[in-house]
């Protein structure tokens, strides 16, 4: 997945379990670039099949310039699918890995701080706040990014899996 340059990235922090950078993979060089926002980072990933990621779309970086993060275990990192669509304005895509490192959940925070986790949700806040009566619901995806397993934590205890067999990452121990 490392060189799968239709794939956007984010970074977990280890410690917080959040989205600490975003960065996409260059279509060229394979090389990651940070963004400085979530919003930067989101107008790539939205237009990212039609439009995909180079560097040089970064001012003042090019392909020959170093990578800016390097693809490692020393986080978590997390792939995004391409395409999804800019949250509105005013709005913010939230996503919060488990304890388990099995998957994120994801919800939307309005402009008036109330969290959003499904559609009908984010359809019941329009209703309720005709301000925003031209946002539309297709702007609003669920969808969660997928946890790279080569980056989880060691000492992560994963659940097992619903045929029964263990999916489980336990700590190295020397005996």
């Amino acid at each position: 997945m490392k060189d799968n340059s239709q794939e956007t990235p984010k970074s977990l922090s280890k410690r917080s379990h959040s989205i600490s950078k975003y960065a996409a993979q260059c279509g060229k060089c394979f090389k990651w670039r940070l963004f400085d926002t979530q919003e930067e980072f989101e107008d790539i990933r939205s237009k990212f099949i039609e439009e995909p990621f180079y560097c040089d779309r970064k001012l003042d970086v090019s392909c020959e310039d170093p990578a800016d993060i390097e693809y490692d275990a020393s986080r978590t990192w997390v792939i995004d699918k391409p395409n999804i669509p800019k949250t509105p304005e005013g709005f913010k895509r939230i996503l919060i890995v488990r304890k388990d490192f099995s998957k994120l959940d994801s919800y939307y925070s309005t402009p008036t701080g109330k969290k959003c986790r499904t559609r009908n949700e984010i359809a019941q806040f329009i209703k309720e706040n005709p301000e925003y009566e031209d946002v539309s619901l297709s702007d609003f995806d669920f969808s969660t990014p997928k946890v790279m397993e080569d980056t989880i934590p060691e000492h992560v205890v994963r659940k097992a899996s619903a045929n029964g067999s263990s999916n489980k990452r336990l700590k190295s121990t020397k005996g």
